[in-house]
């Protein structure tokens, strides 16, 4: 089983998201390996679309 991402360690294709994105993402996308047991292709196109709706409706204007 592959070790968790961090904030330090974590997919390519989170590399350019805002950093309020990408720590989400890796939270959701721990989840999903973890706890859905999705497999790496699934739960990071899935955790960053979950990131990104979960930042935009938490942000505080």
């Amino acid at each position: 089983m592959k070790m968790p991402w961090t904030k330090d360690d974590y997919p390519v294709s989170m590399k350019n998201l805002d950093p309020d994105v990408r720590n989400k993402a890796i939270e959701i996308a721990n989840a999903l390996l973890t706890e859905e047991h999705y497999d790496e292709g699934k739960a990071i196109p899935i955790a960053i679309d979950k990131a990104k709706e979960y930042v935009a409706n938490h942000k505080e204007e």
